[in-house]
């Protein structure tokens, strides 16, 4: 294994990283409350880097997430490239390829996923039905919080066929058609609906709701799979980069932070926490990148996806945790920049897991490949 950024992964890193640290400010993100960020959106597409993550891979789009991570971006990247691009680009039929990928390379079309926490426990049903129409495709389910879903124009959702096979289908949000004003004894509903909904996390989340909503599948059996395994991979990087920033702002404050004529970081216990905080970060990092080289080269990476999930999510937390309390009273602060590494790291901990969950899963399929 050979985790060395090529040329093109080093210069799309490099290119993120200016872009994001010149307009990912402190100031921005105050004014932005849980909307995306359009200009640094716009910013980001027409430098080229959604359409890159083809060129640069799995691995350099994990290297453009720990940049945007290192910020706490708002810009749906991890989204719209783990549910979007990348899945329409690897089981995409030619069509597809050639009608929806432009338009997700340049960032006039974003993608983002419909599904339940409970649909990522290996063998559980998906929380959306899908059947054959006359026209197609049909899907019907509802979903509390899709994240991102104010910014996009595509949701991926796995659903249930009537076979019982767990499929992946696209919709299309700007297809839903006006809801018509319903007689008082008869409500109509509309085939795709959403609902803005305000959550803590900053990633402009809707309700999403489906009933009978026009749908076309991408791929056949086990794409989900596929789709899952990788997007589990970019929010693990997108994590890694949330507890760079965390302990990047840790250092910084203990070392200018004084307290008995001394800085903090002279303190043993601020010392040791803090090394601990930068080795939880390093394992993240190095298992997304393995899980990130292994789709690369087309190996088996199902429990590397997972593995690197819960890093993520068991080791995330204690970052953010500890990057919060070395920040003695200011972490406290929820308008101090920190408080943003809290709130992601724990948002993402939440959105790959729980811990526990992943670690049962990640048993199941170890289990499955020594008995085979």
């Amino acid at each position: 294994m050979d985790f060395t950024p090529t040329a093109d992964q080093q210069s799309a890193r490099d290119l993120a990283a200016e872009i994001f640290g010149d307009l990912s400010t402190h100031e921005r993100l105050s004014a932005l409350g849980t909307d995306v960020d359009g200009e640094l959106w716009k910013a980001l597409c027409a430098a080229g880097l959604p359409a890159a993550v083809e060129e640069v891979g799995l691995l350099g789009l994990v290297l453009l997430l720990e940049e945007q991570g290192r910020v706490t971006a708002q810009v749906p990247l991890a989204a719209s490239c783990a549910y979007g691009l990348l899945p329409v680009a690897v089981h995409g039929t030619v069509e597809q390829r050639e009608r929806l990928l432009p338009a997700l390379r340049d960032g006039s079309a974003v993608a983002t996923a419909a599904y339940r926490p409970g649909s990522r426990l290996a063998g559980s049903r998906p929380a959306a039905s899908a059947r054959r129409s006359t026209a197609g495709w049909a899907l019907t389910g509802t979903f509390p919080v899709v994240p991102w879903l104010r910014a996009a124009t595509h949701v991926l959702v796995p659903a249930l066929t009537e076979e019982g096979r767990t499929r992946c289908f696209l919709i299309e949000t700007q297809a839903a058609p006006a809801p018509s004003t319903p007689a008082p004894s008869v409500p109509a509903a509309s085939p795709l609906r959403t609902e803005s909904v305000e959550t803590t996390a900053p990633w402009a989340a809707g309700r999403l709701t489906l009933h009978d909503a026009p749908a076309e599948p991408l791929g056949g059996d086990g794409v989900w799979a596929d789709v899952l395994g990788r997007a589990r991979t970019a929010f693990a990087g997108l994590q890694a980069g949330v507890c760079r920033g965390s302990v990047a702002r840790v250092v910084h404050h203990t070392s200018v932070r004084e307290q008995f004529g001394r800085p903090l970081s002279a303190q043993q216990g601020v010392l040791l926490r803090a090394a601990d905080a930068h080795m939880d970060t390093e394992a993240i990092r190095v298992t997304a990148y393995e899980a990130a080289w292994r789709y690369d080269q087309q190996l088996p990476a199902a429990t590397h996806a997972l593995t690197t999930a819960w890093w993520a999510c068991e080791a995330g937390r204690r970052v953010v945790h500890a990057g919060q309390h070395l920040h003695g009273g200011i972490g406290a602060d929820v308008e101090h920049p920190v408080h943003r590494h809290f709130l992601w790291g724990r948002q993402l901990d939440g959105y790959l897991g729980p811990a526990p969950v992943l670690l049962a899963e990640l048993g199941s399929l170890l289990t499955e490949e020594t008995v085979v």
